[in-house]
């Protein structure tokens, strides 16, 4: 790729996790990327464009982290606390980072711009995917449909800790805790 174009998008994603969508503006990309108004308008003539192709590589780059980490619950057999446990590292270890952010502001803006609805809806998709192997591991029949549920939760605790500044996570295990117990305990019955 282009190493304005790979810039001026890394740029952008900065701009959206540490300040919003809102301060994406050309001049602002542009100082932050290193590069000139001109090169900006060269690779993404609309800020529409931009802001798109920014979360595009984001959530692309997110898909194949996820995914690797769902990978590591592949043939593990887990208690819910045990997968809670194995979960809340990863939380932490995204608490408060620009990436977080990104994510939520991703979902925001995709609720503006329909265009962005695919990005949406394959970053969920990750997520729900990591959850499934997560549920799977727990030996909970069909899966795929109780991922959703967990996915909602760490949404919620991902808002309630970039609100709070909890870059510890509290809760997240207890939390996920309950829910993959009862999970476990309306599926069993």
């Amino acid at each position: 790729m282009n190493d304005a174009r790979e810039r001026i998008l890394a740029a952008t994603l900065r701009l959206v996790a540490d300040q919003g969508v809102a301060a994406v503006t050309n001049r602002r990309v542009a100082t932050e990327a290193g590069v000139s108004l001109g090169t900006l308008t060269y690779h993404f003539p609309s800020q529409t464009e931009l802001l798109r192709d920014a979360l595009t590589r984001f959530v692309d780059t997110e898909i194949d982290r996820i995914a690797a980490l769902a990978l590591t619950f592949a043939d593990a057999r887990l208690t819910p606390h045990q997968a809670a446990a194995e979960v809340q590292p990863a939380i932490v270890a995204l608490a408060g980072t620009r990436e977080q952010v990104a994510t939520l502001e991703l979902h925001l803006q995709a609720a503006r711009d329909p265009a962005l609805q695919d990005v949406a809806t394959r970053s969920v998709a990750a997520y729900d995917a990591l959850a499934t192997a997560i549920l799977e591991a727990l030996g909970v029949p069909d899966p795929s449909t109780h991922a959703p549920v967990i996915v909602n939760l760490l949404y919620g605790l991902a808002i309630r800790r970039l609100s709070t500044g909890d870059s510890a996570a509290t809760g997240t295990t207890e939390a996920l805790t309950t829910l993959l117990t009862g999970i476990l305990a309306t599926t069993r019955a």
